[in-house]
């Protein structure tokens, strides 16, 4: 094996921002499906604060996207619904390769206390019927009752939906105000794409493509960007393949062995220069999604507190980070009201060392603006002292 290629800090923060598209001017004409394929598919979320996670993170690639731009290459079966980390939307032609992950996920919930619906084998029978017959259907379309009144009980035809979803037996038909609508797998999912080409050869291409990616990971970052494998099919797949193995400096001057691409010095080089522009990211952008690798490469420290308790939380409630050329300059915490049309800062935290100028924060209130336009919002404001 030849001698690991070296690659600094600096360098490889770069080169990671590069591989997230989040290194070259954010303007231009919108491909999205273009940014789709690049980053491997985007995670869908729930809750909108100002936007919904899936609209921001295609925003902070183009600012010229707006949120009526991804629902309809949803409907054209450009794109299909499927759990990775999380519910996300992927582009179709992964499909045949996904047919392994309908077969583990599918097992694995039918198994699980969390989808055992408790209905009877003609009852689920029944549901499928429903949506052979009539079409896609949302859950509210059925009727069973939850047991229970705690928040996160559900009915149980939507675990009986689920359970089927996560199978591939049914898929995301299309979403009307985030809603889901269940149907057929065969009447979403192209019959040409619904053919695996061999578990083997799928986890190698799931591999492959995640690297791809990633640029530079380490086995485990391979395996956990489509958590679509074990440990043990990812650590096959590495000795299979002819890695170029490297030496990547983390933000604290220590050095970890990692893999990178074929043409990992072409992307080095191409990966040089990093946009100026103050960009404001969602907590689930995947240029994140990893907080030990955030650490490892920016130095950057972030957790998601949505879900700790109020007087538990170091930052807030929905903390955008702020990443300024190919470094985190702080945080802040954003509330609105779009139907009223206002936004506020609601908390703010700069990160050690960084000094605040005039010229940041006015590259913080443009960033903010267009935020705001995104979302229809024009009013906005600050709830905290603005840095002086």
């Amino acid at each position: 094996m030849s001698a690991p290629l070296r690659i600094g800090n600096r360098a490889a923060r770069r080169l990671w921002l590069h591989a997230n598209g989040l290194a070259d001017n954010p303007s231009g004409a919108v491909d999205v499906m273009k940014t789709i394929r690049q980053l491997g598919f985007v995670q869908l979320d729930t809750i909108r604060n100002v936007t919904r996670a899936h609209h921001h993170i295609l925003w902070s690639r183009n600012r010229n996207y707006r949120e009526r731009s991804l629902w309809p290459l949803l409907r054209g079966r450009q794109l299909f619904e499927h759990f990775t980390h999380d519910a996300s939307l992927i582009p179709m032609d992964v499909l045949p390769y996904w047919q392994r992950q309908f077969r583990r996920l599918g097992a694995k919930v039918s198994r699980a206390d969390w989808y055992r619906s408790g209905l009877a084998q003609d009852d689920i029978r029944h549901i499928r019927e429903r949506i052979a017959q009539e079409g896609a259907l949302s859950t509210h379309a059925f009727d069973t009752k939850a047991e229970s009144r705690e928040m996160w009980a559900r009915p149980p035809h939507k675990k009986a939906l689920d359970q089927m979803w996560y199978a591939g037996e049914l898929a995301t038909s299309h979403r009307e105000n985030f809603v889901k609508f269940y149907d057929l797998g065969e009447r979403v999912f192209p019959e040409d794409l619904r053919r695996c080409p061999g578990e083997e050869m799928a986890a190698d291409w799931l591999c492959d493509a995640a690297l791809d990616r990633l640029g530079m990971a380490t086995v485990g970052e391979v395996q956990r960007f489509w958590d679509a494998m074990d440990a043990r099919e990812a650590k096959a797949w590495s000795e299979r393949r002819d890695l170029v193995p490297l030496e990547v400096e983390g933000a604290d001057g220590t050095w970890r062995a990692a893999w990178g691409v074929a043409d990992i010095e072409t992307r080095l080089a191409a990966a040089e220069g990093v946009s100026s522009h103050l960009r404001l990211l969602n907590p689930f952008d995947p240029a994140i999604r990893d907080r030990v690798r955030l650490e490892r490469l920016f130095g950057f420290v972030y957790r998601n507190e949505m879900f700790v308790p109020k007087d538990q939380r170091v930052w807030g409630y929905y903390v955008y980070p702020l990443l300024e050329g190919d470094r985190f300059v702080g945080r802040l915490e954003l509330k609105a009201d779009r139907a009223a049309g206002w936004m506020r800062v609601t908390g703010f935290w700069p990160e050690p060392g960084v000094k605040w100028t005039a010229q940041r924060m006015a590259k913080l209130d443009r960033e903010l603006t267009r935020f705001g336009r995104l979302a229809g919002i024009a009013d906005i404001g600050w709830s905290v002292p603005r840095p002086a």
